[in-house]
């Protein structure tokens, strides 16, 4: 018999296609008929909150969310680097493995409005490093490769890219700051953006295989990381 980590999980899973408008009973109706305390049962409910599973909203009650692969992900890879945070290599390792993998099929579907934006995200970084005052363009990088794969019906894929990025964070390293890696790295953004735009869909493989070794010249010791970084990535109530 199939068994849930908990009778609110229980209960979503075997009830979810059933629920009018994905509604969840109240926790007082949701308690009697799990019989369960109410007090467990909010335990429970953050659990799912926390897996992107329901969302919780004065006036709408409980519902479940759309399906999305992030959170899951990212709670288990924040955990993993609390542990060790030289795992973040071996995940960076598989994101750009699934980057390669779907690459070819993620830029085939991108629009006019997608390849604007890529131009605009280039540019706005551009403007950010050649400012008086030199800004890191994370915001920029992250939006740039979320965008190409936005378009790919696989929330899999688009979850495991997204929990990259909050692992990128946690790790600190978007706030490495070498001016000439930061150059190069958007030298890089720059002709897959162009080739993407242009069509040559073969040439913006080849320059996105080559941009993912630039990691490899941040610094590796784990020292110069904020101590708690991993932890300011949890939800409030877990950190």
């Amino acid at each position: 018999m199939r068994k849930q980590p908990s009778e609110l999980l229980n209960f979503i899973f075997d009830n979810a296609h059933a629920l009018p408008d994905g509604k969840l009973p109240s926790l007082d109706v949701l308690s009697v008929q799990l019989r369960i305390s109410t007090g467990k049962l909010r335990e429970q409910l953050e659990v799912a909150r926390v897996l992107g599973i329901v969302e919780v909203r004065p006036r709408t009650g409980i519902r479940l969310t759309e399906y999305a692969f992030a959170p899951a992900v990212r709670f288990s890879l924040l955990y993993a680097l609390s542990l060790d945070h030289n795992l973040f290599d071996s995940f960076s390792a598989l994101r750009n493995h699934v980057e390669f993998a779907f690459f070819h099929e993620a830029v085939a579907k991108l629009t006019a409005d997608d390849y604007a934006h890529l131009k605009m995200l280039v540019q706005r970084a551009w403007d950010k490093l050649e400012n008086d005052t030199v800004r890191i363009p994370h915001a920029e990088h992250r939006d740039l490769h979320l965008t190409i794969f936005s378009r790919l019906n696989n929330p899999f894929v688009r979850g495991l890219l997204e929990a990259y990025w909050d692992a990128y964070e946690a790790e600190g390293l978007s706030v490495f700051s070498d001016y000439d890696y930061l150059h190069e790295v958007w030298q890089y953004h720059d002709g897959i953006v162009n080739a993407i735009v242009m069509g040559s869909h073969d040439e913006a493989y080849r320059l996105l295989v080559q941009h993912t070794r630039l990691i490899q010249r941040i610094p590796k010791s784990r020292s110069m990381r904020p101590r708690n970084s991993v932890r300011s990535k949890l939800p409030e109530e877990l950190s």
